[in-house]
Formats: C-alpha cells, sequence, structure tokens
C-alpha cells in the first residue's frame, strides 16, 4: 500500500492509501451535492405549477371550443392524407406556429384533442 498524506484530526493522525483518501475527500463533498441537489429539485417543484396551469389553461380551451378542436382534427387527418403522423416533428412544428405554442405544448394540445376528438387520426 502507498501512503498518500498523513491526515490529522481530532487529536488522530493516520496514514491513508490513496483508495482510502480519496474516499475521505468524497464524503468532505457529498452534503455540498446533496444541498445543490435538493436547492435544484425545490425550484423545479415551484416552476412545474405554472406549467401545469398553462397545459390545463390551453386544454380547458379546447372542452370549451369544441370547434377549435374539430379544425384541429381536419388538419391533422390532412397531415395524414401527406403520409405524415400527427405527432412529426413537421406536424407538431406548424401546429405550434399557428397556435402560438411551444413545440411541447403544441405536442400535448394535439394528443389531448386526437384523445378526445379524432381517435381515427394516426
Amino acid at each position: 500500500m502507498r501512503q498518500v498524506a498523513e491526515i490529522e484530526g481530532f487529536g488522530v493522525s493516520a496514514t491513508v492509501t490513496t483508495r482510502h483518501f480519496l474516499q475521505i475527500r468524497l464524503r468532505q463533498r457529498r452534503p455540498l451535492r446533496l444541498a445543490s441537489l435538493l436547492l435544484g429539485l425545490l425550484a423545479g417543484l415551484v416552476a412545474v405549477p405554472s406549467a401545469a396551469q398553462a397545459q390545463s389553461a390551453l386544454l380547458e380551451s379546447v372542452k370549451q371550443n369544441p370547434a377549435r378542436a374539430k379544425a384541429l382534427c381536419a388538419q391533422l387527418r390532412s397531415f395524414n392524407a401527406q403520409g405524415l403522423l400527427a405527432t412529426s416533428p413537421t406536424a407538431i412544428t406548424e401546429i405550434a406556429r399557428q397556435e402560438n405554442l411551444s413545440p411541447m405544448d403544441a405536442e400535448v394540445f394535439s394528443t389531448y384533442v386526437i384523445g378526445l376528438y379524432c381517435p381515427d387520426v394516426r
């Protein structure tokens, strides 16, 4: 075993190997990593409700306006007629542009509409 360092503290000194030295160093950094992880999770939890509320309002608008959903169904059927899936990047990009949505919201929106109003769309 190769001596790396002598560690002194708490009235004890010891000779450690490379492996043990690295394990000790990692243990010293763990609380900082855990704190960073917890802070990230907390920030994520705060951001999620606002995104969920926005999606909920979008989906609710479709329930209140079935004509909007039927128009989207017709558009998705035309994508299918062209050989495109309703969830293809081309279709999602077009829906996002028309509805002024992010691509993720456009995908959720189209999937919701397909499920409620046009299950024949692929």
